[in-house]
């Protein structure tokens, strides 16, 4: 606002804007507009109110910090010989009355107030004793030396046409005011005081004061304070007291209801605890403290303890005593009692040593896999002998889907003992296995001491699964770890770091299983004893699939056998073009994915004829093309191209060679399908031995001035080994003969600069491999012939080996007109 004389004023905007009551006061020509009294001065200096309206005739205390609100003060104090000021509410409650303000941050109507009582504070405050006067409304304003002086015109009341229409107003008000009186006592002495002082001749008077009694928002006070028609203000302060009067009336119902929650639940509390300490006096009872105490030693004695484990508890249990329920550390103390006392010390199930039950299980639940099976019976044939399978671990090694976790179940079926698993994949922290120590917050065994503490026995079967995938981190190395829990030699005195006592774990028969053994830390393999599983030939998922997946899935799916069969026909184009695998998870995928959409079906009543009888043709139509199909294989066979077989995580799979020349450029060999460094150490042996010029029915010169491409499918598939030399070495002499291999032929084996032929691993599996693959003769190295031969007869029954060994007697048979010079190799 610019700067101005004294007798200057601007005029505060939209002064049009007057209350509704005073312009239909003015239009009717009883103005309530009236010039300054005797009393009262036209021009006062405003003082903002942030919090609520002042209304007239009462009486409050101010208290002003220092700033523009005191030094305003001070200065009507010693230069106004009225001491008035104009008390107006700021439009905003977060206005800062400490600086200069402007109009437009106030309301319009405020009250005229008479400083009764002035003085100072030291910190240059100010404290005053003030009385409102009488409403007024701001005609102009003008700012005079810092302060905001108003030019203003007084609004007095209009009172109610007719006494008779103010009085039962009044009266209900006064009512409303002394029932809130019972319900809120704050304000009580000061309404009965009003009560007994006012004159009932001024209704407006009395509709202000009980307004100010209201807890109201600022907002509506303002409204009250603008009202000059007596009987509107009456019904609007009216309106105000009863919703006051209902908000204090539900405050005392919430207020009760609570106390009397609070009332009922202490007087429960006193009643328990003295019905308890009469308990306890007739000896009927005793205190939590006292009765965990006593469990605990009652579960010592029942246990057959080793001193140590003894000796640690008592101490605990002298500890206990002394410390009270509410310490932290009791709770400690007694989480650590509770694994203590809560373990199997010396409680041992019964074994059941008869290798003719153990065969029984077997079979019941596993088909095929007889050499397992004769392992599994051998183990359980000398521990009859020996009265016991302490120090025994088992690892079980094979493809997924083969059957090893179930194994490991049918052994503890057949021994009579518990069984426990959990799986170490992924496991990065050593504390898994040996327990966190008991200075840490939740702080917990291993999962060793976990697994015996739920089994409630010393001597369960308990399976490590995934023992080939555990991790290390920073936080330790569980590998490491599992060497004292495996050792037959470490574990009869197992010390978890939680429990911090010797725990005998010699009496669990460990069970692992594992993928591949290569990832398994040396250490830890060399502590047990390893059983491979291969995998499954067509007939034996022929067997399982008719015996246990199909009766499973069908109760799975809410199926019953008189409504869906599958014919042998059905089950081996499942085998055969969709589930090629070692195991048998890609089998159950295909059997419920047609048992889905047949129950689909049924669903939508879709269905023509029941029961539903799949065949080869709704094979196809459920699951869509086959996967794999013998026609692909053939088209593969061309002058360059070579079939293999090879050993993988997964088992055996057959393995394609493909060899092409690139004229131009000079003599070299090129390689894709992401070979691994032995892989790649094997082609460059089989080039260097084809490309030297030994013939091999070769033109002379055909590796001069080109690049020789090789290839392995699929390129985004890692792959290494040196099984695949005889292969690559075959694919070259193809692509420099341009003749094609015979046809369901597939070869493995290591391959020397000087021709040899050196054994491979992993023989059951490729053989598996070649049976699924329709493969017919199988070229091995001559040193595998014993591996070939300990092969169940069914296993590689249609399979006719070749033991070789050098790369000319691979070449003689691999070709239909022989290979060049040198010997055939052997056959069975």
């Amino acid at each position: 606002m610019n700067q101005q004389t004294n007798d200057d004023f601007q005029y505060s905007e939209n002064l049009d804007n007057t209350s509704e009551d005073a312009q239909a006061s003015e239009g009717n020509g009883a103005s309530n507009l009236v010039l300054a009294s005797a009393s009262l001065p036209d021009r006062i200096f405003l003082l903002p109110s942030t919090s609520k309206p002042v209304f007239p005739g009462l009486v409050f205390p101010v208290m002003l910090n220092p700033g523009h609100g005191a030094e305003l003060l001070k200065q009507v104090v010693s230069q106004v010989s009225e001491r008035v000021v104009g008390v107006v509410l700021s439009r905003s409650q977060e206005l800062d009355t400490s600086e200069p303000i402007e109009p437009e941050q106030l309301y319009r109507v405020g009250t005229a107030v008479r400083i009764l009582k002035y003085q100072e504070t030291d910190q240059g405050g100010v404290q005053a004793l003030m009385q409102g006067e009488k409403r007024f409304q701001i005609l102009k304003t003008a700012s005079r030396q810092g302060a905001l002086l108003a030019q203003v015109v007084y609004l007095e009341d209009t009172p109610a046409a007719d006494e008779a229409e103010s009085k039962p107003t009044s009266m209900a008000i006064i009512k409303t005011m002394r029932e809130l009186m019972e319900h809120n006592p704050m304000y009580s002495e000061e309404i009965k005081a009003f009560l007994s002082r006012q004159n009932w001749d001024s209704p407006g008077r009395l509709a202000d004061f009980a307004a100010s009694m209201t807890s109201s928002d600022r907002e509506e006070l303002q409204e009250v304070l603008e009202i000059v028609n007596v009987q509107k203000r009456l019904e609007k302060v009216l309106y105000m007291l009863r919703k006051e009067l209902d908000l204090n009336q539900l405050k005392e119902r919430i207020t009760k209801q609570i106390e009397e929650k609070i009332s009922q639940q202490q007087r429960e509390f006193f009643l328990r605890e003295q019905l308890k300490a009469i308990k306890q006096e007739l000896g009927m009872e005793k205190d939590e403290k006292t009765e965990e105490i006593e469990k605990y030693q009652t579960r010592m004695e029942e246990l057959s303890l080793a001193e140590e484990a003894r000796r640690r508890i008592e101490e605990e249990i002298d500890k206990l005593k002394v410390l009270t329920p509410q310490s932290p550390e009791y709770t400690v103390s007694r989480n650590y009692l509770d694994w203590l006392t809560g373990l199997p010390w010396g409680i041992h199930s019964e074994d059941v040593l008869e290798v003719g039950k153990a065969r029984k299980v077997l079979d019941r639940d596993h088909y095929g896999l007889e050499d397992v099976k004769r392992r599994i019976l051998e183990f359980i044939g000398v521990a009859k002998l020996k009265g016991g399978v302490e120090g025994s671990i088992l690892c079980l090694v094979g493809p997924p889907g083969v059957g090893k976790t179930s194994l490991g179940k049918a052994v503890a079926e057949a021994l009579g003992r518990k069984f426990f698993r959990f799986s170490l994949g992924g496991m990065r922290d050593e504390a898994e296995i040996k327990g966190h120590r008991r200075t840490y917050i939740g702080a917990m065994p291993g999962k060793v001491i976990q697994a015996v503490n739920n089994v409630e026995l010393a001597n369960p079967v308990i399976m490590l699964d995934e023992i080939d995938k555990v991790g290390k981190s920073f936080q330790g190395d569980p590998a490491s770890a599992l060497l004292e829990v495996l050792d037959p030699e470490q574990n009869c005195a197992f010390r978890d770091h939680y429990l911090d006592v010797a725990f005998d774990l010699s009496k669990i028969l460990f069970i692992a299983t594992a993928n591949v053994p290569d990832t398994i830390p040396a250490p830890l393999l060399d502590r047990m004893e390893v059983i491979h599983l291969s995998g499954y030939i067509p007939e034996d998922k022929l067997f399982i699939a008719k015996r246990h997946l199909v009766p499973q899935l069908l109760k799975r799916h809410a199926l019953k056998s008189s409504q869906l069969r599958f014919t042998d026909g059905a089950l081996k184009k499942i085998i055969d073009g969709y589930a090629r695998e070692s195991g048998v998870r890609a089998l159950e995928k295909s059997l419920s994915s047609c048992m889905r959409k047949v129950a689909t079906e049924m669903a939508e009543d879709t269905l023509t004829t029941t029961p539903v009888s799949i065949n080869q043709k709704k094979v196809e139509e459920y699951l869509g093309k086959p996967r794999f199909s013998d026609q692909a294989l053939m088209k593969r066979l061309r002058p360059g191209v070579a079939t293999g077989v090879a050993w993988t995580a997964q088992g055996g799979t057959i393995l394609h060679v493909e060899a092409m020349e690139v004229r131009g450029g000079e003599k070299n060999i090129k390689l894709t399908g992401q070979l691994g460094d032995v892989m790649v150490e094997s082609s460059h042996i089989a080039y260097s031995l084809v490309a030297g010029g030994r013939g091999w029915g070769i033109k002379p010169g055909f590796f001069e001035n080109k690049t020789v491409h090789l290839h392995v499918p699929a390129g985004a598939t890692p792959k290494d080994g040196p099984s695949a030399g005889i292969t690559m070495a075959t694919a070259l002499v193809s692509l420099g003969r341009g003749q094609k291999i015979k046809s369901r032929l597939a070869m493995s084996g290591e391959l020397t600069l000087t021709g040899r032929v050196l054994p491979v691993g992993g023989i059951r599996e490729k053989v598996i491999a070649a049976r699924r693959s329709k493969i017919k003769e199988l070229i091995l190295p001559a040193e595998n012939e014993k591996d070939f031969l300990e092969i169940p007869e069914r296993v590689r029954s249609g399979i006719t080996p070749h033991y070789v060994y050098d790369i000319k007697q691979v070449l003689e048979l691999a070709f239909p007109d022989g290979g060049g010079k040198g010997g055939k190799g052997r056959h069975t």
